[in-house]
């Protein structure tokens, strides 16, 4: 369908091709059948894991260990996208209930809805482990004129009435839901939120919301604290200023936290959380590393007999819920979305979304 109804041939793109071999340049604009859509991105938010895998990181390269390679170039990039449906197949428009000029988000995940994962309802869990902003052709991203939407898409209409940059937002807090969900936290906990960029903000709203005891949240940028402390944290930990560790001790009478969910990615994370968290305690993981981490598992098991538990993107019930919180005004994000560039300034927008110093949440709009 390129081509015609003033949808052009050829548009603009950020490619993946490989570590640190991403490049602005003019590619074709995707071609639909009956199956599936073409949406006109609107903006695209820059995800840590974006900057991570533009840097080499073995998440998304593989280490010929554990990680399996995850990208598949040359593609486009981006996973946060929002956008207006600009063609679409008639079968699609059975299938989502959706038309041209309408809103839509389709999921970051492409299951495959055939392995064993998709058929027991753990979609995003998928075998094929397709994401949007990382395989070529079946799974392209959104930091581009225009994306497709496929077949297995998992495909949401949403209001019109907010800002584009804001409902480029749908796609972390989704994310956060899911964390938030895995943590299952109980009115008398005492629970640490580490890491207050974009994910951190949304999960530090989403456990005001289970109403625990006592919410912390900790991070080394004054700026992204305020605003932690706006949105709900009753206690905020600089740990470049305070030893976090000791100060959770001193609030839960020697004990430590009941629950502490990991969001920065960084190895030190991983062990202050270790160090702070009480026996029987659950550790929620939702990370993207750019480097290993070791720690001694004897605290997990013979020490402490911790619960563990990772949360890998959305989930089930991640985006409904995340576009419901959004558009009824539940969770803020208009002071989390901090910058917005020109896709064609991509490389300014990804310097600025990793140094974070003046930044929380950078968005791309083509």
């Amino acid at each position: 369908m390129a081509g015609t109804t003033g949808i052009p041939l050829k548009m603009k793109a950020l490619m993946c091709h490989g570590p640190l071999d991403y490049r602005y340049e003019e590619v074709a604009v995707p071609s639909i059948n009956e199956d599936e859509m073409l949406v006109k991105v609107e903006a695209c938010g820059v995800c840590a894991g974006d900057v991570k895998s533009y840097k080499g990181a073995a998440m998304f390269w593989g280490d010929g260990n554990l990680q399996p390679r995850w990208n598949d170039p040359p593609c486009v990039a981006g996973h946060e996208f929002i956008g207006i449906v600009a063609a679409i197949g008639e079968n699609a428009k059975q299938k989502h209930g959706l038309k041209v000029g309408d809103r839509a988000i389709a999921e970051q995940i492409v299951p495959c809805r055939e392995c064993r994962y998709c058929r027991d309802g753990h979609y995003w869990m998928c075998e094929q482990a397709h994401i949007h902003g990382h395989q070529k052709v079946v799974a392209d991203g959104g930091m581009a004129e225009y994306i497709r939407y496929g077949a297995n898409d998992v495909v949401h209409k949403v209001n019109k009435s907010l800002p584009a940059e804001q409902m480029a937002m749908i796609e972390p807090l989704s994310c956060s839901v899911h964390t938030i969900e895995r943590a299952e936290i109980q009115f008398d906990d005492v629970v640490v939120v580490a890491g207050m960029g974009p994910i951190g903000l949304c999960k530090l709203q989403l456990a005001k919301l289970k109403t625990p005891k006592l919410l912390i949240a900790i991070d080394n940028k004054p700026k992204r604290l305020a605003l932690a402390q706006k949105l709900g944290a009753d206690v905020v930990l600089n740990f470049s200023e305070v030893d976090v560790v000791q100060e959770i001790m001193k609030l839960t009478d020697g004990y430590g936290c009941d629950v502490y969910i990991h969001n920065s990615g960084h190895p030190s994370g991983v062990v202050q959380g270790l160090k702070m968290i009480r026996k029987l305690g659950r550790f929620v993981e939702f990370s993207v590393f750019l480097e290993e981490t070791s720690v001694d598992w004897s605290v997990i098991g013979d020490r402490k007999e911790l619960d563990v538990r990772g949360s890998h993107i959305s989930g089930l019930s991640g985006y409904p819920v995340a576009i419901d919180f959004l558009e009824r005004g539940i969770i803020k994000v208009d002071e989390i979305v901090t910058h917005t560039y020109p896709l064609s300034e991509w490389e300014e927008a990804f310097q600025h979304a990793e140094k974070g110093e003046d930044s929380i949440k950078v968005v791309l709009k083509p």
